[in-house]
């Protein structure tokens, strides 16, 4: 099974697919260990090495790392669910394969030995600049360039320390091993005179390619390469997003929704849905009902009710703490317009309940409870107060059709089969024939009485 490689993005259509992380345990007590099966797989689907990614695994579960080539296997020490690991790999793609300026996963990383920097240049939008970032792996990247011969990587993230131990100490720079890692089948475990050999023999060709970036960034080769992409890959926003308050996020949502209310589109169905997806990506669907009633409603409240509900139910069906939020930013409301809303709050809780937007149990649970979460306790308890002949109402009908479906669980059958019984005797025979001799028998009677 195939998962997007931004795991943030929605879109079905989003044209950059990896396979699914699988993992699998192996050993047992103090060696037991986690063999990522298609590790290589998933690293050609985001075009970094498989070293990288099993590293960054190493470095945040802080276990050992082992590389066998061969067998393309790739081992984090330690017992490791596939779905931890899985969302371990969303942070790496996001720190050190999506482009920071259009998120799109088209990019090259570009290690210079001799200035000890990594730059990241995109394909899709130009984009060239430096990878910043303080995580342990920036060291094993900076030993291990893209470009290396797979077969030689894995060199340990302590090794630069023990060189520069053994430098004070006097000892050469080429004969200890890095000890950190291991590859089983006879592979080579790189020492530090082989690191120190291929940074030597890479710098030059290293150097060139960093200045040679070749990328044509000019508007018509953007545009162009722009157009490939899916619209989910355009519509990308950044994923740093999640890394921001719960407040904030609900800023950025609160301009989406004022932009396409600006723009009279909110009641278009495919923008409805796009918001919805906005407000899932940023964690904050159950709250967004605040955002639209502090937009959509003023002291027009029920004719924007009517208006408004394919949107408000987008986002408030089924779901019980979305339709309380709700409720809370109707008490917002009622508090800016109270004068005008204060005495219509029972028939706007009336309009939002036949109209599925609120469910009768959200309604009751909220009236169980004066709270001053949204507006002051005192002008709470009035909108308490307000809305009690509709709660009595709600309370009273949910006891009368309880009862009704009580009562009519025991007596429909017999009632049916009286009247199945009774009204063929009654309708048929008997009324035709009583009226019409009735008339005829009194005519001649009258008619005799009178000649006598």
């Amino acid at each position: 099974m195939s998962v997007n490689v931004n795991r943030n993005v929605s879109d079905v259509f989003y044209r950059y697919k990896m396979p699914r992380l699988q993992a699998k345990v192996e050993g047992k007590g103090n060696g037991i260990k986690t063999v990522i099966v298609n590790m290589a797989e998933v690293a050609k689907a985001i075009g970094r090495p498989p070293t990288y990614p099993t590293k960054y695994f190493g470095c945040e579960l802080g276990a050992q790392t082992l590389f066998d080539f061969k067998n393309e296997r790739f081992i984090v020490n330690g017992s490791h669910d596939a779905v931890k690991l899985q969302d371990l790999l969303d942070g790496f793609i996001r720190k050190f394969v999506l482009c920071p300026e259009c998120e799109n996963p088209e990019t090259e990383l570009l290690v210079s030995t001799k200035k000890n920097t990594v730059t990241q240049g995109c394909k899709a939008c130009g984009y060239h600049g430096l990878l910043i970032s303080n995580h342990k792996l920036m060291t094993f990247i900076l030993k291990n360039p893209p470009n290396l011969n797979p077969a030689t990587q894995g060199s340990s993230l302590t090794e630069g320390k023990r060189n520069k131990r053994s430098k004070k100490n006097g000892e050469g720079n080429g004969h200890e091993n890095a000890g950190d890692e291991s590859v089983s089948d006879g592979s080579i475990l790189e020492s530090s005179q082989s690191q120190e050999n291929n940074g030597i023999g890479g710098n030059e060709q290293e150097e060139d390619d960093d200045q040679g970036w070749t990328v044509d960034v000019s508007e018509e080769a953007v545009r162009a390469r722009m157009q490939d992409l899916t619209d989910g890959a355009k519509c990308m926003t950044i994923s740093d997003d999640l890394e921001k308050t719960e407040k904030e996020r609900m800023d950025i949502f609160y301009t989406q929704v004022k932009r396409k209310l600006d723009e009279a589109a909110l009641e278009k169905a495919e923008v409805q849905k796009e918001l919805l997806a906005e407000a899932e990506r940023l964690e904050i669907k159950t709250k967004a009902p605040l955002v639209l009633m502090e937009l959509l409603f003023d002291q027009n409240a029920l004719q924007q009710a009517k208006k408004y509900r394919p949107l408000l139910l987008r986002f408030t069906l089924n779901d019980k703490k979305a339709q309380r939020y709700l409720i809370g930013g109707l008490e917002q409301v009622v508090a800016l317009h109270k004068s005008v809303l204060m005495p219509r709050v029972p028939v706007l809780l009336k309009l939002l309940y036949d109209l599925d937007v609120l469910q009768e149990q959200s309604i009751l649970d909220w009236s169980e409870k004066v709270s001053k979460k949204y507006v002051s306790k005192e002008l709470s308890q009035e909108i308490h107060d307000k809305a009690a002949p509709f709660i009595k109402w709600l309370k009273e009908a949910d006891e009368e059709s309880s009862e009704s479906e009580e009562e009519s669980d025991g007596e429909v059958e017999i009632e049916y089969n009286d009247r199945a019984q009774v009204t063929p005797l009654k309708s048929a025979p008997v009324a035709p024939k009583v009226s019409k001799p009735a008339v005829e028998d009194e005519g001649p009677d009258d008619v005799d009485i009178d000649a006598i």
